[in-house]
Parts: structure tokens; sequence; C-alpha cells
């Protein structure tokens, strides 16, 4: 079973003020599945006894390090030019290692990325992306709650996952990881989400449900 990060369509009762250019879209699906194809590509990063949940978790980690090019945090966050961007994953050890390897000697909006684990316990102070894996599912209310309202890019990975306060919720659909975006969260949390970003989306939810 392969996961693959196919947007072959998008759809017809997205919001117009949230369209950009059809070249833009087309551009920016390129440029995200660019990314997956040269992840999972047929050379050096897949093992051949790598489980399909491992798969899964490598093509997430090219969609974390995407999603930072069309997210606008507020200028204060940053103090210097060359201050990184930094990555916090709670969980998912496939996907930090990932996630260090796609990032590794490359820039975010000309900024330095750091991957940074969040284990039990440790603050999420000074993360600009926090991923949390379905598996610290224990813990997900709490590591929300720390960051509403603070400029975090909360991303996560469990059913009605924006129902429960997070920015992108990724869904699998067809064996296909897709994403679902909460302005309401994203406002809320002082964040820009580009309009290339949200017209590929699988859903934009504007309010709380």
């Amino acid at each position: 079973m392969a996961f693959l990060t196919s947007m072959e369509r998008i759809p017809d009762d997205r919001s117009a003020r949230y369209r950009a250019s059809a070249a833009s879209i087309w551009n920016a699906v390129a440029r995200f599945a660019l990314v997956a194809l040269c992840t999972l590509g047929a050379g050096e990063s897949l093992a051949a006894d790598e489980s399909p949940q491992d798969i899964e978790q490598r093509v997430k980690a090219a969609f974390l390090f995407k999603f930072g090019g069309y997210v606008e945090w507020p200028e204060r966050l940053f103090p210097r030019s060359d201050s990184p961007l930094v990555i916090g994953v709670a969980g998912a050890d496939v996907l930090v290692a990932e996630l260090s390897r796609i990032t590794s000697g490359r820039t975010m909006n000309g900024r330095p990325v750091t991957v940074r684990r969040v284990r039990s316990g440790e603050q999420v102070a000074g993360v600009h992306v926090l991923f949390i894996s379905r598996s610290e599912a224990g813990r997900l209310g709490e590591l929300l709650s720390t960051t509403q309202g603070q400029p975090v890019l909360t991303v996560t990975e469990t059913e009605k996952g924006l129902a429960q306060g997070s920015v992108i919720n990724f869904v699998v659909a067809d064996n296909r990881v897709r994403f679902e975006v909460s302005l309401e969260a994203a406002n809320r949390n002082g964040l820009r989400i580009g309009a290339p970003l949200l017209a590929v989306a699988q859903r934009v939810q504007e309010k709380a449900q």
C-alpha cells in the first residue's frame, strides 16, 4: 500500500477569496509533490521492509517542511535575520529522522531550520511548528491547550484534530495523505496561512464546529 501526496483536484466549493491564480495553485501542488516524490523515490530513502506506517510518516515529514513556506509568523519571533525556524515533534521517531534529513542544509523562508524532539514534560517554548503524533494522544489536549493563542503552527494526525484546536490536521483518504486547515485556530494563534496552501487543502474550516 503506497501513500501518495496526490492532490488531483481542487474542491469546487472552495471560497473564492482563498483561491490563488491557477498557475500559483498548480505551482504549489508541484512543489509539494516534488518533495514527496524525492522523499519516497526508489533510490536512497525507502528500505525494502519499510512499513506503510513508516512511509506515511515520511510523506508527512515532507509536508511539514513545505507548510512553513506558506505560513507567516509575527516578525517579533525572529530577532535576527538568521534566527532559525524551529519544528518541534512530539512522538513519531520515523518522522523526526526523516524531517531532520529533509531539512539538513536547507532553509525555510530564508531561515535555517531546526528540528527538535518534544519529550514528555518538556516545554514547547521557542517552537514555531509543533507536530503531535497520534502516539501522543494522552497529552494531545495538554499540548494544544499550551499553544492556543501562541504563534505556533500546530499539526496533528488525529480524528477531529481541528475540533480539538489544531491549526492543521493530517487525514488519509484513498491511501493519500491530505490535510485540513482551521482558519479560526490560525487566527487565534496569530498566524496567516497563504492562499496556495488553502487551495490544496482537503477542507478549510473557518469557524469552530
